[in-house]
This record gives C-alpha cells, structure tokens and sequence, in this order.
C-alpha cells in the first residue's frame, strides 16, 4: 500500500476513534457529576443520558453565529479550527498498540511538546481577536499558565525519555515491558515524574484546580465570552480532546502504553487511559480553583525544582546504575 495512503487511513482511523470516544467521555463526567452533587443527571433525550451529547451539537450547529462589531475577523473565525487542530495533532505519534500508531517518530516525545507549546496561539487569538476585555485578560491568564507549566511538563517527560535513552514513544513503552514496571523503572524516579507530569497537563488542559483563565466569578468565560454556536463548541471539544489525548500520552510515557500482564494490545491502552480521565473529572468536581499568585507559586516554587531534581536523579541513575 502506498505510504501517505496508509497514513491517511491510520490518521483517519485514529481521529474518528477520538472522537467518538468524547461521546462517551461527556457522558462519563456529566453522570460522575450527577453523582457526586446527588443530581440525576441527563435523562431527557434517553433513559441513560447517552444522546445527550449529539443533542448539545445539533443545538450548537442551529445557534446564530454572531461577530463582534470590532472584532479582528480573521483571528476570530480562525481560532476555534485552530484549536481543535493544535488539540487533535498529538495524536499522531501515540501509540495506541504495537501496530495502530499514526506515526512512530524518532522524536516523538519532542514533537508532543512542540504541539502542546502550539496550544497558546488559538488562545491568544481568541482572546484579542474578540475585542473584548474579559477575553483579553482570560487569554493573557491562559498564555501565562501555559508557558510556565510547559516547563515542569517538559520536565516530566524527560526523566523517562532519560531512562529509556531514546524519544520514540514505542521505544520507551518497550523500555517499561522489559523492565516489568507500570510506572517508568526506578519507581522512585518514575512515580515522582508521573505526579508532576499529570498536575502540568492538568494546567495546560485549564482544568480545576488550574481552570483561572475561565474563573466565572470575575472573567465571565474567559476567551470564549464572545463566541456562539459551533465556534465556541469548537473550544469546548478542544479541552477533551487535550484531557484525552494527554492522558493517552502520559499512559505510553509513565504506565506501560499498550503492554499490560495479560495479552497486551489496544484493550489495555483503552482501560489505562479511561481511569487517567476519570481521575481528572474526579478532580475536577472535588476542588476548587487556585488563585492566579498560587497557581504561579506553585509551578515555580515547587513544580520546576522538583522537575529539575527528578531529571538529574534520571541522569545519575543511567550513568552509574546503567
């Protein structure tokens, strides 16, 4: 089969997978919320809620596309695709089993950050793009958090791209297989990493407690203020597709991908990425926001050295234990 034909098909193939998945991940957080504040939850398009979501898009897609007089139109109408493409592209290099991976780069772990630092583009567009000074300032927030949270996500990923010797996703998850370790071997590196890993992604996701760029008590909705219909399901989509695919990701870099005890393949990747979701929701309806000093505080304080730490520990254990 022709090369860019095959990769067509497996990148195909692997969106509409994702994507059908955000189905079922909405319905999972709308039921966990449901449960966790005694409410019933969707019920109203079926008796499990399941049409819930189809409904919300075919309600979005009728909704009127309103522009702002002195919006920056280009910038405007461009951000929400942006966004949603920047979220998807990470995809790529994920694999999800031995044979299903859009493409297995040599520097895959380096083209991951390179997409994730991507992510503030859309987001700063948005923001000036609307003319509108609550989404300026939630832009501004959103850059500032993801700049500085980029740096201990850089961190994490490092220690088992160290320990593995090498960037390619399958490599280190075959690094891990050979070790027989969930987490990246030594654990006492690997779990540390992991923590610090997850607690970044969820800042550069904007999910609770790191969700200031959309505080409603004083930014309204932050850089989608302006935006209706699709274009703001757009921006809606893009966060899922970021908790998903980052959990997806930290599941190849830190538990073992698609290698489990038993009859390893796509089924364990699946199951390690859905319980790094429900964990996130989890979190997400358990807490509440930082303030913005705390959320800066916490990175540079605590999350960068502990970061740096873990990656000359890294360092050290490969030079002197091999």
């Amino acid at each position: 089969m022709n090369e860019f034909l095959q990769g067509g098909l497996y990148g195909g193939g692997i969106i509409v997978a994702i994507m059908s998945s955000l189905l079922f991940v909405l319905w999972t957080e709308r039921k966990m919320a449901a449960r966790m504040q005694s409410r019933i939850g969707p019920t109203f398009t079926d008796p499990l809620g399941f049409l819930q979501a189809p409904a919300d898009v075919l309600k979005l897609l009728q909704k009127e596309d309103i522009i702002p007089e002195k919006a920056d139109r280009a910038l405007f109408n461009n951000a929400p695709l942006l966004g949603a493409t920047v979220a998807i592209a990470g995809a790529a290099v994920v694999p999800f089993s031995a044979t299903i991976v859009g493409a297995d780069l040599e520097v895959g772990v380096l083209y991951l950050l390179a997409v994730g630092a991507l992510g503030v583009l859309p987001v700063f567009a948005a923001g000036w793009g609307s003319n509108n000074k609550f989404a300026l300032l939630g832009a501004m927030r959103a850059i500032a958090q993801s700049v500085s949270y980029e740096v201990p996500l850089v961190l994490a990923a490092l220690v088992p791209v160290i320990l593995a010797g090498s960037m390619k996703l399958s490599d280190i998850v075959a690094y891990q297989s050979s070790h027989h370790w969930l987490v990246v071997w030594p654990f006492f590196l690997g779990i540390p990493a992991f923590g610090l890993f997850m607690l970044a992604m969820l800042a550069e996701s904007n999910r609770i407690p790191f969700d200031i760029p959309e505080a409603e008590s004083e930014l309204v909705a932050g850089i989608t203020t302006e935006y209706t219909g699709m274009k703001f399901g757009l921006f809606y989509m893009a966060e899922y597709l970021h908790t998903v695919i980052a959990s997806a990701v930290a599941s190849a870099l830190f538990l073992g991908g698609y290698d489990g005890p038993i009859a390893p393949g796509l089924w364990w990747m699946v199951l390690k990425t859905g319980l790094l979701v429900v964990a996130i929701y989890w979190l997400r309806w358990s807490l509440l926001r930082f303030r913005s000093d705390q959320l800066m505080a916490l990175c540079w304080r605590w999350l960068v050295p502990s970061g740096v730490v873990l990656v000359v520990g890294a360092a050290v254990w490969v030079v002197f234990a091999g």
